[in-house]
């Protein structure tokens, strides 16, 4: 097979994921061997790729090829999350660019609509995955709304529902005006805000006198329905018993007493907006107040509203309070910071909001949970900084609300039959829920009963994911799930830490007692080089598919790990991506090199010999380190030590100890032993860099399917030579001090010196060959005295000596000398005089100090060096 010149991404790429499905590597069914299983965080169905993806998938993918080489039977399952709110909100707009209003459409007709829409642009995200070598199982694709992921979840709420952990009640909720439906506590970010505090101006009936009130919605009067005042408050006590004027809306409203109002706040009066705040809402009920609803459900004002039906809220907040100013209601206003609740994924602002709704309890299912991860440590998470922020969670968790007032989800399988709210069933279908009503009703017949309209929290199907795709939920004993559950690693956000985690868990617990997967790897966020978090409203965030397509898949992929560490955000610059690409051209030049050389049969030189017998070692060295990072999650550390081993120790020092002389042929055992060792590199970067290195791979030899490198065998940690190790340093360093040499002095790579070494500790003459070779040397000789006419430089505590009688301009170099000779003696001068000052050394800084002194040493040091060269000169 010829070797191109250049290393193609693109066409190496498309080449080698064609043949890895073709051949179905990435596929597993149970079978015999040790099963590592990964489930995918399942992106929205309305996705496309970005850095966080790249990341995240990029992860995952070197687990799943690493535990393929390590002859497990891996198994990556793909999918797709539904992400009801995101797709509604998408098919919404499709329909209203195309003429078309929801609130004319049947729910079966824009269900079809729906589908239509996430069968032509859904899955997008799945097919890019493909271009970043994602080798994800992909006959086992799953979809969150595909019927049997969606009978378990109906399954699943019947169950908990039967056990008494549901039931539906009307409470305060986050409301999201513009997807039009509730969220979760989990699903409302907060934001500090720039605001106003209006002070307002209550009549007190039958009286004169007036209250002032401080508040930050002045729209929300038009739903006040009473006056708060704390009972030891004496500057109100008059007003106990009494009545207030609502402005504007003339209403009549009791003053009521409770120690909930703070006093110090705004005046110590507080309007009471029962159906607007869920403080509030918890004052009416303690005192019997009328609950008066101001907002229809797009946060509009409904005909509490009086004149301003219609409007928006934040106009009414406009224009109310200049109709409070004009008609002398309004006292002042004063800037005023407060948090501020909005949408995570429509990022509207959240308005409190009574409503019927079904909520899931969650105190007994989270107890499990707790103790798995923070005290049996069943589940380990990586890094374990964030086992605190899971403990906060965890232990302060409320009741999940898991209704959504949409139409593209898992409908709620509640069946009502009668007028009242409790007249309802639960049931997984129209027929089962039909036979319980009947029970309470015998003359019912399946037209009498209607389906809850609303849907379930999107999280409610995800959460069951690690046992859903595997069918566990609807056949908890079939083979698969008891072959490939518990999982093993999950990689995922810490964003999602509650969202998806910790339910998985608490899902996991409940319904098989076992753990869903035994590692959560937590990754950093993307952000810019300026640390700002990468989004598309910044326009910071690259175009992933144009970055594979400038520098290759596997040079994006080393470029974000390289940067990444568990936890940690990465601070991403395009520059990365350029690193990762150099390293896939510095290792295809090498292979290059090597099968460029001519082979002969002839004797094996002995500093080859030496330089693979260090190379092996030090493999195995690296090997040791790169395992133990695995073990323990560094996944960017594992890729450093491979990127080292093979650039500095492969490329840089073994290709240079065997590489033959000019024209002249390489011995055949070295060539072999040199491209097997290549071949074990390649296996170490498979699972970062897997197409360069499948290619290469595939180059050096000719290959059948079975021998591909996706499915070759981890290499296995041998003993370390460690003295080996050492004394290779050591030659390293004694070939770098003449290399500075040459360099310093000009003096040509083709011109042999000699090398002497006064009384040389440390190193064995097993490496001798490899300084002569490398360091251009006619000869090494050990001496019992400094070399007149040498020049000298030191490693460790040895001394070297280098003649140079001829090869350099001697008159020149003593004056060079000299001149860094007096120039490092008044360096030293300088520096004893700063210690001498016995102030300095008592006052400064220890650490301070002793800088110092060390400067004075290495001044010293060097000063003795350049006397010996200047003497030898002389």
């Amino acid at each position: 097979m010829e070797i191109p010149s250049k290393y193609d991404p693109k066409r190496v790429e498309e080449h080698w994921y064609a043949y890895w499905s073709e051949h179905d590597y990435f596929s597993s069914k149970p079978d015999e061997r040790e099963p590592y299983t990964i489930v995918i965080p399942p992106p929205n169905v309305t996705g496309v790729l970005h850095m966080g993806h790249m990341l995240n998938n990029t992860l995952q993918d070197v687990l799943i090829r690493r535990a393929r080489l390590l002859g497990k039977n891996a198994c990556w399952v793909p999918g797709m999350d539904h992400a009801s709110i995101a797709t509604e909100a998408k098919v919404v707009a499709k329909l209203k660019a195309d003429g078309v209003d929801k609130s004319k459409l049947s729910r079966d007709e824009f269900l079809k609509h729906a589908w239509d829409w996430t069968n032509e642009y859904g899955g997008v995200i799945l097919q890019q995955l493909k271009k970043l070598g994602c080798s994800c199982d992909w006959n086992r694709t799953k979809f969150t709304m595909d019927d049997d992921m969606s009978a378990s979840v109906i399954k699943v709420f019947v169950d908990l529902y039967n056990k008494g952990l549901i039931y539906r009640g009307y409470r305060m909720v986050n409301w999201d005006p513009e997807a039009k439906t509730t969220l979760s506590d989990e699903e409302v970010i907060y934001e500090e805000r720039q605001g106003n505090l209006y002070y307002l101006s209550y009549a007190i009936e039958d009286s004169d006198e007036k209250v002032t009130i401080a508040t930050t919605r002045p729209e929300t009067i038009l739903g006040d329905t009473a006056i708060c005042i704390n009972p030891n408050d004496e500057r109100y006590h008059h007003l106990r018993g009494k009545k207030a004027i609502v402005p504007i809306c003339d209403r009549v409203i009791p003053i009521i007493e409770d120690e909930y109002v703070d006093v110090e706040f705004g005046t110590g009066c507080l309007k009471v907006t029962p159906a607007h705040d869920e403080n509030d809402k918890n004052l009416g009920d303690k005192h019997n107040l009328e609950v008066v609803d101001i907002f229809n459900e797009d946060a509009t004002l409904n005909s509490f509203g009086l004149h301003y039906e219609g409007k928006d809220r934040f106009v009414v907040r406009k224009e109310i309070s200049k109709e409070l100013e004009e008609k002398g209601y309004l006292v002042k206003t004063e800037q005023h910071t407060n948090k501020v609740g909005t949408s995570e994924r429509t990022k509207a602002v959240i308005e409190p909001r009574l409503s019927d709704q079904w909520f899931l309890k969650m105190e007994n299912l989270a107890k499990p949970a707790i103790e798995g991860v923070l005290e049996t440590k069943d589940v380990k998470l990586y890094p374990s900084k964030f086992e605190n922020t899971y403990r906060h969670w965890m232990e302060n968790i409320r009741d999940w609300n898991i209704s959504r007032q949409l139409w593209w989800g898992q409908q709620i399988p509640a069946y009502y039959y009668g007028d009242g709210k409790e007249d309802y069933v639960v049931a997984e279908t129209l027929e089962e829920a039909l036979e319980l009503a009947k029970a309470n009703n015998p003359n019912l017949q399946a037209s009498d009963l209607r389906q809850d309209s609303d849907v379930l929290d999107t999280w409610f199907s995800s959460w069951l994911w690690p046992m859903s795709v595997f069918g566990g939920i609807l056949e908890p004993e079939n083979e698969e799930v008891n072959y490939y559950y518990p999982t093993n690693d999950l990689v995922t956000g810490p964003d999602i830490l509650f969202f998806w985690v910790a339910r998985m868990i608490m899902a996991g617990y409940e319904y098989r007692g076992k753990r869903p997967f035994e590692n959560v790897y937590l990754t950093g966020l993307v952000r810019d080089k300026q640390r700002r978090k990468m989004s598309k409203q910044l326009g910071n965030s690259p175009d992933a598919l144009k970055l594979i397509e400038d520098f290759g898949a596997d040079g994006v992929r080393v470029g974000l790990l390289l940067s990444s560490s568990a936890g940690n955000d990465i601070m991403f610059d395009e520059t990365l991506c350029q690193q990762g690409a150099n390293f896939a051209n510095k290792i295809w030049n090498a292979f290059r090199l090597i099968k460029g050389w001519e082979v002969a049969d002839i004797s094996q030189p002995e500093a080859a010999q030496k330089g693979i017998e260090w190379y092996k070692a030090k493999f195995n060295q690296t090997l040791v380190e790169i395992e133990d990072h695995f073990s323990k999650y560094r996944i960017s550390d594992a890729l450093m030590a491979t990127y080292k081993l093979v650039w500095d120790d492969f490329c840089s020092w073994l290709l240079e100890i065997v590489k033959p002389e000019y024209q002249k042929p390489i011995d055949e055992a070295t060539y072999n032993e040199v491209l097997g060792l290549f071949e074990e590199n390649l296996k170490l970067l498979h699972p970062f860099m897997p197409f360069l290195t499948e290619e290469v791979w595939q180059h050096i030899a000719e290959r059948t399917p079975e021998d591909a490198l996706i499915v070759a065998q981890w290499p296995e940690a041998k003993e370390v030579d460690s003295a080996l190790i050492i004394e290779f340093e050591f030659a390293s360093e004694v070939i770098s001090g003449i290399r500075t040499i040459r360099k310093e002095k000009n003096i040509p790579q083709k011109d042999a010196l000699e090398l002497f070494m006064l009384n040389a500790e440390g190193v064995g003459s097993q490496m001798d060959a490899i300084i002569l070779k490398l360091g251009n040397l006619s000869k090494i000789e050990v001496v019992d005295a400094s070399l007149e006419g040498a020049l000298t430089f030191r490693v460790k505590s040895n001394e070297y000596f280098i003649p140079i009688s001829g090869a350099i301009d001697v008159e020149a170099e003593i004056a060079k000398i000299t001149e860094e000779l007096n120039y490092t003696k008044g360096f030293l001068k300088s520096v004893e005089k700063k210690l001498s000052n016995e102030r300095f050394v008592n006052n400064a800084p220890e650490q301070v100090v002793s800088m110092e002194r060390k400067k004075a040493a290495d001044a010293e040091a060097k000063i003795e060096t350049l006397e010996k060269s200047l003497a030898s000169l002389q």
